[in-house]
């Protein structure tokens, strides 16, 4: 046994340089933009062993960097061992190949883009998923094709028989088309599962199910609130892009009302536009959602930066006209004074804390109170052969009374206006039950706790 030693099997991170390029147009610095790049990085297991930065007016066209940072780069690498090299912004495909031709294999060269990417590709669980990064992966590669034939381009200058093909370019082109024609197929199919998901999502619509969407920076705690909103066991973990995938979970409001709750992909700055155009389909859950949840990490320094960012995308995929509420999530994580300076910049936000559970009954009323907005109070009279819109009025309505007479079901109800026009043929005569209603409902808000949440209690 003294003879043989063990050896770690575990994988090996690999060693990155960072390079950022201060052009002094955005509204993040160099220096935070950086440091998300390192946390990306870090979450597709790397080991950040250097952060190079240079100020300049514009990006050198042929190496985005100065010959001069280019040549202390080539020693950094040398020096440090490294073997990738990830630039925050993005490379046009001959930049990526001027720097991997100086800087020398088997170093990589890559951009914020093709990270972010191989992330995507990381996370990606369900079948749509994967081929929605499939796509955002192709359409970044196809412009990088090049160079890999040019042994066969040699052969040309030679004369011969079998000169005149151009295999170099022949085998180019053949690549080329192969990417494409899978681009068009995973297009395709794409197209197939967004009609599948449209047919579900007017399912819910006509169901006349209220649909609340989680939008927010990558790692704001979406699927902690899920989780907490719904009591379900969405994954989560402390890392950028942990989900990918949309989560739908039913809940049941105090009120009766059913209700869903869609976890989406979180959002970055700098998000690549083809990962936005294939993620369309998902994203289109956002787009069809009543009330959108904006997430926001309160205890980040950059989460006014981080709204905007998310806003950008919303406003990107259609979605900015939709009524939303901002959560500022993580409140556990800041002090009263912070919070009360959060909820200056935000006085309309709900202050919660998914992990441990605060305000989330005060965010429950919130949701409650939005989903009854322009709803009308009725009194009807449900036959008891009518079990189906039995079922409904209690599923999509707010039940404020109900008894069970002679002839049927007799409630008064806050139901939608869509709901309102399926009840219509059978409101009972009077208006006591709607007086009666209404008094109640003011008695509700008459007095609230801590949370916001009304209470019979003066």
């Amino acid at each position: 046994m003294g003879r043989f030693k063990p050896h770690s099997t575990a994988p090996v991170p690999e060693r990155a340089i960072l390079v950022g390029v201060d052009l002094g147009n955005s509204e993040w610095s160099c220096e935070e933009s950086l440091a998300e790049l390192a946390r990306l990085a870090e979450t597709d297991g790397a080991e950040v062993v250097l952060i190079m930065t240079q100020r300049l007016d514009a990006p050198v066209p042929k190496t985005f960097i100065g010959k001069g940072k280019v040549e202390e780069l080539c020693s950094y690498v040398r020096s440090l061992g490294a073997d990738v090299v990830i630039f925050d912004d993005e490379l046009s495909p001959s930049q990526q190949a001027n720097l991997e031709k100086i800087v020398g294999e088997p170093v990589k060269i890559i951009d914020r883009t093709a990270l972010i990417l191989d992330i995507f590709g990381v996370h990606a669980k369900t079948h749509e998923g994967r081929l929605q990064v499939q796509l955002a992966q192709l359409q970044y590669v196809l412009p990088r094709l090049r160079g890999m034939w040019s042994h066969l381009v040699g052969e040309q200058t030679r004369g011969g028989i079998g000169s005149r093909f151009g295999q170099g370019e022949s085998q180019l082109e053949v690549d080329r088309r192969l990417i494409r024609s899978r681009i068009s197929t995973l297009r395709r199919e794409l197209e197939r599962l967004e009609r599948r998901r449209g047919v579900q999502s007017k399912a819910r619509w006509d169901s006349g199910v209220y649909r609340v969407a989680l939008v927010g920076y990558t790692n704001a705690g979406k699927s902690t609130l899920l989780n907490r909103l719904t009591g379900s066991d969405v994954y989560v973990r402390d890392e950028l892009f942990a989900t990918l995938d949309p989560t739908t979970r039913a809940l049941d409001l105090d009120e009766g009302r059913k209700i869903t709750v869609t976890d989406t992909v979180g959002f970055i700055q700098k998000l690549p536009t083809m990962l936005v155009e294939s993620f369309k389909s998902t994203l289109a859950e956002v787009r069809a959602a009543d009330l959108v949840l904006l997430v926001v990490d309160a205890s980040d320094p950059h989460r006014e930066l981080q709204i905007e960012a998310v806003r950008a995308v919303l406003a990107e995929i259609g979605a900015d006209s939709i009524r939303s509420v901002t959560v500022l999530n993580k409140c556990d994580a800041l002090g009263p004074e912070e919070v009360r300076q959060a909820l200056v910049a935000h006085p309309d936000a709900q202050v919660v804390s998914a992990l441990e559970g605060t305000g989330v009954r005060g965010l429950l009323y919130r949701i409650a109170k939005e989903a009854a907005a322009g709803s009308v109070t009725m009194t009807v009279l449900v036959p008891y052969e009518k079990g189906l819109l039995m079922k409904m009025v209690h599923e999509r309505c707010q039940v404020i009374r109900e008894s069970y007479v002679q002839g049927g079901l007799l409630a008064t109800v806050k139901a939608d206006e869509r709901m309102a026009r399926t009840l219509g043929p059978y409101a009972a005569s009077g208006d006591a039950g709607d007086e009666r209603a209404h008094g109640q409902e003011d008695g509700l808000v008459e007095h609230v706790d801590d949370e916001g949440v009304p209470t019979d209690e003066p």
